[in-house]
Order: C-alpha cells, then sequence, then structure tokens
C-alpha cells in the first residue's frame, strides 16, 4: 500500500524535525541568516557544514545567498567571481575537503557578461573539493507585491542564467534549481526526462511570499515529479530590509515533510533513498501516463 499523503495544510512544527527512514544516505538542508560580511557568513558556514559532517551527512545544500545580503543588491557585482575561482569558492572547496562531504553552494556572484550585473549561481562541489557542476539562476524575481508595499527587481543587480544543470552525485542524479525557479515546473520536468530523482532548490523567500506559497510549491514539485526536494533558506531580517521566511525543508517523493527549521540558523536532516524513488515511480506511474508535452 502506497503511503498517505499527510494534509494540505501546513502542520505545527518543532524548530527541527526529522522522520527515520533507516541506513541511507543523509542529506542536510543548511539554513542562514546571512549579513554584508563575507567572512562572517563563510565562518557561519564552516559551522553549520561541521555540524552536518558530524551527523553523518555525504551532502549539505546552501542557501541563496549565503555569502552575502548586502544593502544594495549591486554591491554583489564587487564579490564577483569566475568559475572554479575566487575566495568564496576556495573556501568552499577547501569547506568540502575537510569535511568530506559534498556541498552545493546554493548561490553566489559569478561575473556575468555585463558589468555590474552577476549570475546567481549554484555551485556543485564534491568531498575532494572539486567544482562538479555550475548552474546559473534562470528565472529573475522581478515582482511588484502591491498588498505587502514591497517590489523587488533581481534583474537591475543580475543576469540570467539560460541553461539547466543536472548533477550525478552520491545521491543520485540532482537538478539544480535557485529560488524563483521554483515557480516554473517545467525546468523540474526538465531534470526528470534526464534522470534527476532529486532537486535542491536554496532560497530567500521573502516572508510574505514564503507564508503564501513556500510549503505548497516544495511539495507539489516533490509530488508531481515523484522527487525528493532538499530546500534550504534564509531566515530573519537582512541588510536590505527585507524579511525572509525560513522555513528550510527536506520533502520525500510522496510529498511527506521530512526535516524543518522554522526559523533560526541551524541545519536539518534527513535521509535519502534512491530505490524509493524508483518504486514509487513503479507502483504510481504518473510520469509514464503523460499524455501531452511527452518531451519534457
Amino acid at each position: 500500500m502506497l503511503p498517505r499523503s499527510p494534509p494540505a495544510r501546513n502542520r505545527p512544527v518543532a524548530s527541527t524535525k526529522r522522520v527515520s527512514m533507516g541506513a541511507m544516505s543523509r542529506v542536510a538542508a543548511i539554513q542562514m541568516s546571512s549579513g554584508d560580511d563575507v567572512a562572517e557568513n563563510l565562518a557561519a558556514v564552516d559551522a553549520l557544514v561541521a555540524d552536518a559532517a558530524a551527523d553523518g551527512c555525504v551532502m549539505a545544500v546552501l542557501p541563496e545567498n549565503f555569502a552575502l545580503m548586502p544593502k544594495k543588491s549591486r554591491d554583489k557585482a564587487q564579490h564577483a567571481e569566475t568559475p572554479g575561482n575566487g575566495p568564496i569558492q576556495a573556501h568552499l572547496a577547501d569547506c568540502a575537503r575537510r569535511n568530506r562531504l559534498w556541498i552545493v553552494a546554493g548561490s553566489l556572484p559569478l561575473a556575468s557578461p555585463e558589468e555590474g550585473r552577476v549570475y546567481g549561481a549554484s555551485v556543485v562541489f564534491d568531498a575532494r573539493g572539486e567544482v562538479r557542476a555550475v548552474y546559473r539562476k534562470i528565472h529573475l524575481f522581478d515582482v511588484d507585491l502591491a498588498a505587502a508595499g514591497e517590489s523587488y527587481r533581481e534583474s537591475n543587480s543580475m543576469y540570467p542564467g539560460d541553461e539547466p544543470v543536472l548533477v550525478e552525485t552520491p545521491l543520485g542524479k540532482l537538478g539544480l534549481c535557485i529560488c524563483y525557479d521554483l515557480r516554473f515546473p517545467e525546468l523540474f520536468r526538465h531534470y526528470v526526462a534526464g534522470g534527476a530523482i532529486l532537486f535542491t532548490v536554496p532560497a530567500a523567500f521573502t516572508a510574505v511570499t514564503g507564508e503564501a506559497h513556500w510549503h505548497t510549491l516544495l511539495r507539489a514539485r516533490a509530488i508531481e515529479n515523484l522527487s525528493y526536494v532538499i530546500a534550504p533558506g534564509q531566515t530573519g531580517m537582512h541588510p536590505d530590509g527585507r524579511s525572509t521566511y525560513g522555513h528550510s525543508l527536506i520533502v520525500d517523493p510522496w510529498g511527506r515533510v521530512l526535516a524543518e527549521r522554522e526559523e533560526g540558523a541551524g541545519i536539518v536532516v534527513a535521509e535519502i533513498d534512491a530505490s524509493r524513488v524508483q518504486s514509487l515511480r513503479k507502483e504510481f506511474p504518473a510520469l509514464d501516463n503523460r499524455r501531452l508535452n511527452q518531451t519534457v
């Protein structure tokens, strides 16, 4: 019998919760409250990744903008790096080697073709500190939230990527996404067609949009693709006056929230079982039953 889905409404949870699934690969979603001091943020990364390693994790996933949440968004350009080069990436490579785990560096600023704008890039390091993949955020957050009196224009300081990126990891084939990408299900379908069994969605969701949509969207992407979703977020207030939602979580292929941290910096841990994805896709063959857009 397939497991019963929990109610759609988010249930109250303690600061951190876990559901054990046996002897499988452990992964950590790292929640942060990053500011405008890169060195301070990277020191926080070191401590949190060490916690993940001590808990037996083979992978740690950092949130969007983990290294820098500046007062002015265009200040990110001052810290832009090129792929495989720069102090932020060197620090993460060393952190991965020291802790002997993979790191999905949620997003960091990479140089773009246009001066003053950067790519928001998710860089994947293996346990030897080698770069295995670089994904540049495709969808930029240009929205007006009239009811909340908030307006965002990521395109003023960021340059859009245009290529989905899949990477082989110890957990299985991983599809890389960043924050606003979550709202575009065709990207996730593309990854599933390429063999993905899990997605990472590092984010800095606003408090307003997070409360309304975060859990629903993450669980939907997991359910409709019968895949794991690992979603670390930023939390609290940041130098630009933005309040982020937190609620970092890990969702299984049936839509169950396996681990969640509501607020404050810390880690949440769950276990990933590739065989569970395959068995669910066989027992509940929704992906095979599609009749439209079979190419994605």
